[in-house]
């Protein structure tokens, strides 16, 4: 079935931080900077409001959520292509990390529409460009050296998922350093974030909920390893990108 490219899937038009930096700002060629670089606390970037700041390339923009470095930084973003944008062919010397939340994306090896899940490893390259349009979930310069597999996996496969005592899982990669994986939860459901290595969500349906505070869809949200305050599905349920272990390593 065809997806429909949805660019207000995630609307809105300015950030909101809590206990983070500031928002600040690249432009190709400026010196480097630091957005929610310190891995030692926790950092939420929460819709309604996003602001949506040009790329390099006319037609793609981008929500910044974390950031270190210029235009070539370790970073995890949003990234929205208008229909019949691209980038030039370029490659990825940390890795890219792909969930696709809308339209289809697409570069030379294929067509991903929205569901789909991509792991580029350190030293591939591709052209990435839509159609149609796309909204897609990315994380750069973040993957081990010695990352050597490129995965594909279409999480809107039901054969994708599997029961794990009270939840549904999609597992999407398990290494050394990190695990990622989509978990459906049911309303009240504990999220599995208590780990050693601290823990990253994107909400993609319903809400989770923690001190008093609630966060709906679309909102971006990382935990430190010593910070767990006891997350948990919210009435309407929760589907959720989470990866954990990984800020162990990186701290």
């Amino acid at each position: 079935m065809k997806q429909e490219y949805r660019p207000d899937a995630f609307p809105g038009r300015q950030f909101f931080f809590l206990l983070a930096q500031p928002p600040c700002f690249v432009m190709p060629g400026s010196t480097p900077l630091l957005l929610n670089a310190d891995l030692s606390r926790r950092a939420v970037v929460a819709p309604p409001r996003y602001e949506w700041l040009a790329s390099p390339q006319a037609g793609v923009d981008r929500v910044m959520l974390d950031r270190v470095g210029a235009e070539q930084a370790r970073a995890t973003s949003l990234v929205r292509y208008a229909p019949g944008s691209s980038f030039p062919p370029h490659a990825h010397p940390g890795g890219e990390e792909i969930l696709v939340l809308s339209g289809t994306f697409s570069d030379e090896d294929g067509h991903y529409p929205e569901g789909w899940y991509l792991r580029n490893p350190p030293g591939s390259g591709h052209r990435p460009f839509s159609t149609e349009g796309a909204l897609i979930f990315v994380k750069l310069r973040q993957m081990a050296a010695d990352e050597t597999r490129r995965v594909r996996i279409d999480t809107r496969n039901p054969s994708a998922w599997l029961f794990q005592e009270d939840r549904e899982v999609c597992p999407l990669y398990a290494g050394a350093a990190e695990r990622v994986c989509l978990q459906r939860l049911p309303a009240g459901t504990a999220l599995p974030v208590s780990g050693a290595g601290g823990a990253e969500l994107l909400v993609l349906a319903g809400d989770i909920a923690a001190d008093a505070h609630a966060y709906g869809r679309g909102s971006w949200i990382r935990l430190p390893p010593e910070d767990r305050p006891g997350w948990r599905a919210g009435p309407r349920g929760a589907t959720v990108y989470l990866k954990t272990g990984h800020l162990a390593v990186e701290a």
